[in-house]
């Protein structure tokens, strides 16, 4: 599997995850071009539950068989520069949808590690193949 690929596959897996614990997707892969900045940004998807709009950044790792996984987990790639990115693509998305910036709303991370390099959805959520950490509120946004 591609980059590409491994971070679908963990977008779905995410998007599981929260359906299953009660969360209602707003929307996936919103992206922004952030004002002077070259580059764009995006948010993997968004969520609500009860009247908290959460904003999601989804982070993947593989493991290929006999393979250790890096020292750094999915969720410590989301450095000082992707949080700003993050913030300013979100507070992007509520403007458009014209919900007030002071309503209830938070970005939250998730990290994917996919212990066995699987070609399918449904192999790779067999048993304990992944494991999902679920950081609410992760980042600061005041």
């Amino acid at each position: 599997m591609n980059k590409k690929e491994i971070g679908n596959l963990g977008e779905k897996i995410a998007g599981k995850y929260l359906k299953d614990k009660g969360y209602e997707i707003l929307d996936k892969n919103y992206s922004f071009r952030i004002p002077g900045n070259p580059q764009k940004g995006e948010i993997d998807m968004v969520a609500k539950k009860s009247d908290i709009i959460s904003f999601i950044e989804v982070k993947t790792l593989t493991e290929a068989r006999g393979e250790q996984f890096s020292a750094i987990s999915p969720e410590e790639k989301v450095d000082f520069w992707k949080q700003r990115k993050l913030v300013k693509t979100a507070e992007s998305w509520l403007m458009k949808k014209k919900i007030p910036l002071n309503s209830k709303w938070q970005i939250d991370v998730i990290g994917i590690k996919i212990l066995e390099e699987k070609p399918s959805f449904a192999e790779a959520t067999e048993g304990k193949k992944v494991e999902i950490s679920h950081f609410e509120n992760a980042i600061s946004y005041h």
